[in-house]
């Protein structure tokens, strides 16, 4: 493969293309399973508090997240992906046959909720750390582009049908549909060859501080992980029980709000298209500010804006959203050494991951007290309120004139360790 490959020519090498066919088949069971999980807690009355508990505890699992990035770190990330879809296929069939019987208690749903978090937790660290064991430096803009796009193109896909499949015939066969996806994302996942990057595991706790050294190294990657932990949360609680809420009552319903949802996919197709083109000047900066885009259809939302409207407003979010991950995990894959971006990636979302059970918890509720409307202006300002705040870091503006090399300005050895020696820096 050339040092500057296509979108099309990346997806024709065999060495990377199960990668991104099984990202495709995973990302649209993704898209049924997050509709199946919302509309399924409600229908079988478990109202938007229990639909709000439901959700929270898929994410909570998200604080295992650390663990993934040590799990990442130490065994083949091909294994890890594809033992994490595993675990993600035996959960769904479980809620499906939940959702199918039309009867399941709060607390069995919750408990399988936490079960597909815990693959997701799992998969996350290990997803991006792949791309540096996959392809060479020049080619991972590019890699993570089509990586993205494929996400984005599976999310489209689920998110664009699921809606009209539990309106037909119920959540049940969303769920189920997501199992299926999960087990051939697994065997698709099996074909793809990685490195072990540690010769041998050092301890937990050392390679959590390791990587926590390495993280906090860089004043822009910490703040930036601040603003993209609040933004995050805003989303996470807008996509996962404010919208649903909204379009269900009186604005469109499940088909209105699989459509607004899958307008963001599409928007993140055109965005991974940019983004593997685009190589800005000052990469940091840029990431900064695009992440300001997801205020817009919250704003929209909060004025009451009709479901066609918010649906093409969703674009706008989708593409950004996309360059700005492009962007982000090409700076951190060529910052890091490739035998702690398992861990560094699971520094990065801990944060994010461990508020959001808590405001998705707390957004049904809160939903239910103010109504949807007020609860998702809440959030567009939360977004921008966060930006602004990035942007008085005289860093940050300054941005980055080139993506960095890894620190020491080479790339580690396979089997060579950070500094593992103490755990200081976390005191």
């Amino acid at each position: 493969m050339s040092d500057n490959p296509t979108l099309i020519s990346m997806i024709k090498t065999p060495a990377t293309a199960p990668l991104f066919v099984a990202r495709v088949v995973g990302s649209t069971g993704d898209g049924y399973g997050q509709l199946a999980l919302a509309w399924g807690a409600m229908h079988l009355g478990h109202g938007p508090g229990g639909m709000s508990l439901v959700v929270a505890c898929k994410a909570l699992p998200a604080l295992l997240v650390l663990a993934g990035g040590v799990v990442g770190d130490r065994f083949r990330r091909h294994t890890v992906l594809a033992g994490a879809e595993t675990l993600a296929a035996v959960a769904w069939a479980a809620l499906a046959v939940c959702f199918l019987a039309g009867q399941a208690s709060l607390w069995t749903l919750c408990g399988l909720a936490l079960l597909a978090g815990t693959a997701r937790a799992v998969f996350m660290p290990a997803e991006r750390g792949i791309v540096a064991d996959l392809v060479t430096r020049p080619q991972r803009q590019t890699a993570n582009a089509l990586l993205n796009q494929s996400n984005a193109t599976g999310l489209l896909i689920g998110l664009a049908t699921a809606g009209i499949v539990i309106a037909a015939a119920g959540p049940g066969w969303a769920a189920a549909i997501e199992a299926a996806a999960s087990l051939i994302a697994a065997l698709l996942l099996t074909r793809l060859r990685t490195p072990i990057w540690r010769a041998e595991a050092s301890g937990v706790l050392k390679e959590l501080c390791a990587g926590w050294r390495e993280f906090t190294a860089h004043r822009w990657v910490w703040v930036l992980t601040l603003q993209f932990t609040a933004v995050l949360v805003a989303v996470a609680s807008f996509n996962a029980v404010i919208g649903p809420l909204y379009t269900e009552h009186g604005h469109g319903g499940s088909k209105a709000w699989g459509i607004i949802t899958a307008t963001e996919a599409a928007g993140a197709l055109l965005g991974a298209v940019i983004a593997a083109r685009w190589r800005p000047a000052r990469p940091v900066l840029a990431c900064a500010l695009l992440p300001a885009t997801a205020a817009v259809p919250m704003l929209l939302m909060g004025a009451g804006t009709p479901w066609p409207v918010l649906a093409a407003a969703m674009l706008l979010p989708g593409i950004c959203q996309t360059i700005y991950a492009v962007l982000w995990w090409t700076t951190i894959q060529h910052t890091f050494p490739p035998q702690v971006l398992a861990r560094v990636n699971s520094w990065t979302v801990l944060g994010a991951f461990a508020l959001t059970p808590a405001a998705v918890l707390t957004a049904g509720p809160l939903a239910g007290m103010l109504g949807p409307k007020q609860a998702a202006s809440i959030g567009g300002l939360l977004v921008l309120i966060v930006t602004v705040g990035v942007w008085t870091v005289r860093s940050i503006r300054a941005g980055s004139s080139e993506y960095p090399m890894p620190r020491g300005g080479h790339v580690s050895r396979p089997d060579s360790t950070a500094k593992d020696d103490s755990c200081a820096s976390l005191v």
